[in-house]
C-alpha cells in the first residue's frame, strides 16, 4: 500500500511519515503542496495524508481536484483547524475524513485502518 504524505512543513512530512513507518505502512511518497501531490499522484496511491493549509494548492483544493478527476482514493486531512464548520468544509471539498493536530500514532493508525475498510467495501 502506498501513501502519499502532503505538507508544506519538512518537519511536519517527516513526522507523519515516521508514524507511518513505525505503525506499519512503509511505502509513502511525499509532496510539498497540492499541486506537487497531483503530479504526483497515480494509480498506485491508495490514500493521501494532507494538511490544509499549503501554499499553491490547499488540501481542500488538492481533495477536490482528486474528485473531479474521478479519483475515489481515502484523503485523509491533518489539520490544526478544529471548528466544526472547517471540518464539515473539508468534507464537502472531497477529505474523507479529519485528523486534528497534535495526534497521537494510535488514532492515525485507527484512522487509516477505517479508511482502507471504507475502500475496500
Amino acid at each position: 500500500m502506498r501513501i502519499l504524505v502532503v505538507d508544506d512543513s519538512s518537519t511536519m512530512r517527516r513526522i507523519i511519515v515516521t508514524t507511518l513507518h513505525r505503525i506499519g505502512f512503509t511505502d509513502c511518497v511525499e509532496a510539498v503542496d497540492g499541486r506537487d501531490a497531483l503530479s504526483k499522484f497515480d494509480g498506485s496511491i491508495s490514500l493521501v495524508v494532507t494538511d490544509w493549509n499549503m501554499p499553491v494548492m490547499t488540501g481542500t483544493e488538492l481533495a477536490a481536484a482528486l474528485r473531479e478527476a474521478g479519483h475515489a482514493v481515502p484523503i485523509l486531512m491533518v489539520t490544526a483547524r478544529s471548528v466544526q464548520s472547517d471540518l464539515e468544509a473539508a468534507r464537502s471539498s472531497g477529505v474523507t475524513d479529519c485528523i486534528v493536530k497534535p495526534f497521537a500514532p494510535p488514532l492515525l493508525k485507527r484512522k487509516i485502518d477505517a479508511l482502507l475498510q471504507l475502500a475496500v467495501a
